[in-house]
């Protein structure tokens, strides 16, 4: 092929493309890019038409990328980075600002220092100041007029915020954890208040069964050491499953455990030109299937 002849990779291609890689799903792609999901496969057909070659392998079970769709993620990421950071330079104009920021650990377990990072690096005038802990001591921090925004763990008694993420509630055990049919369940519970520990005594209250909390833990990593150490048994979502952990699969008959909801709190009364970005950028990460399901729609 003549190389002055080349033709043009389309940005919503790719960022259709990268959707459909990261995220595993063109169903969970559309929702992330808002589009539905027969538009997607369209635009990954017109890609593959236009690369002349497939960059997803599919099966009933399964979607892989092909060796070329390997090749193509690494320059389709950085022509997309090149191009958002293009039009925030010179489209909008640059953030500037200060924002008093809490976010609950529940909300990008590991991830958030290298994201903050990152949004500190295309945002350099907005200057952060974080606090994160448990969503009762955020929200608390909140009503006392001591930061701006909350991104915390909906509130059961409590109806604000805006819903921005949805996760599955899963029991969790350690690896090698046996459970003794005889006793009590050995429970992992953060200290109270907390929607975690409310919902696991609610449910095994409604099936009668007996337990016994083994463990107060005064943070989420506390949690998943006293569980991962074979202390007993507790509900997280699903993003804390971490090595030496496994899913405890409960009895039959037992009813599933709901999903928890993380809200934002405060984007109404704040500085919404730098709260809009700043919540975009975080939960854009999220639908993009690093980290977790999207939000549906």
């Amino acid at each position: 092929m003549n190389q002055s002849r080349l033709p043009d990779l389309e940005i919503d291609l790719l960022r259709a493309f990268i959707a459909v890689a990261n995220s595993g799903s063109f169903t969970a792609a559309a929702d992330a890019i808002n589009r539905s999901q027969s538009a997607v496969s369209q635009k990954i057909l017109r890609l593959e038409e236009r690369l002349g070659c497939r960059v997803f392998e599919r099966t009933s079970r399964s979607l892989l990328l092909t060796q070329a769709g390997e090749h193509l993620a690494g320059y389709a990421q950085r022509i997309l980075e090149l191009n958002d950071a293009a039009m925030r330079g010179i489209a909008r104009p640059a953030l500037g600002g200060n924002i008093r920021l809490g976010i609950s650990e529940d909300f990008i377990p590991g991830q958030l220092p290298a994201l903050l990072s990152r949004f500190s690096r295309l945002h350099p005038g907005v200057h952060l100041a974080l606090k994160t802990g448990l969503s009762c001591d955020l929200l608390q921090a909140y009503d006392e007029g001591e930061l701006d925004v909350v991104i915390a763990k909906k509130d059961r008694s409590a109806q604000r915020g805006r819903v921005i993420w949805r996760e599955p509630l899963v029991w969790m055990c350690a690896a090698d954890f046996e459970l003794d049919p005889q006793a009590p369940l050995p429970l992992v519970l953060l200290r109270s208040p907390c929607t975690y520990r409310q919902l696991m005594l609610e449910a095994l209250s409604a099936r009668g069964q007996d337990w016994n909390i083994v463990c107060t833990a005064s943070s989420l990593m506390s949690v998943q050491a006293a569980v991962a150490g074979g202390l007993g048994l507790t509900v997280l979502g699903r993003s804390f499953m971490q090595a030496g952990m496994r899913t405890w699969q409960t009895p039959s008959g037992w009813a599933p455990l709901p999903k928890t909801e993380i809200t934002v709190i405060g984007e109404e009364s704040a500085d919404s030109e730098i709260v809009a970005p700043l919540v975009d950028f975080l939960t854009e990460y999220l639908a993009a299937g690093r980290a977790q399901a999207p939000l549906p729609s």
